[in-house]
């Protein structure tokens, strides 16, 4: 008798009642929890465009570097030219290495293409090819 009375102590009350319900979640705390996220959404956004605003509008990590192209000279080397405040850069990325390969006047595109004679051989293709037979030798 004292072991069932015992045993019976240790549940708890609210199970004992008849009237016991399953505890459940009110649609108050499901519309709290979503003002709770719109608002942390909202500060997130917030936070980004205030940043936006203050960097002047560049996005970050920009720092006045721009990619005006590139071309793929094999499955993991790239050619890529890049403008960086008044000149162009053409860059060679090779795995493990970037080198800078020539340094051109900014909007200087009318040396990379062909000229209106219609002769297709440029100074800057010349010097390409063999720039690239140098490393292949």
């Amino acid at each position: 008798m004292a072991c069932r009375l015992f045993f019976l102590l240790l549940i708890p009350f609210h199970a004992i009642g008849a009237d016991a319900q399953a505890p459940g979640v009110s649609s108050a705390s499901y519309v709290q929890a979503a003002l709770a996220l719109i608002l942390i959404i909202g500060v997130l956004l917030g936070a980004a465009w205030l940043a936006r605003k203050i960097s002047g509008g560049k996005g970050f990590g920009q720092g006045g570097m721009k990619v005006i192209g590139g071309v793929a000279l094999g499955p993991r080397e790239r050619l890529v030219l890049v403008e960086v405040g008044d000149t162009w850069l053409v860059i060679g990325v090779v795995p493990g290495q970037i080198r800078t390969l020539h340094q051109l006047p900014k909007g200087s595109i009318d040396a990379l293409s062909a000229p209106a004679s219609g002769n297709p051989d440029t100074p800057f293709k010349h010097w390409l090819k063999a720039a690239s037979e140098r490393r292949h030798v």
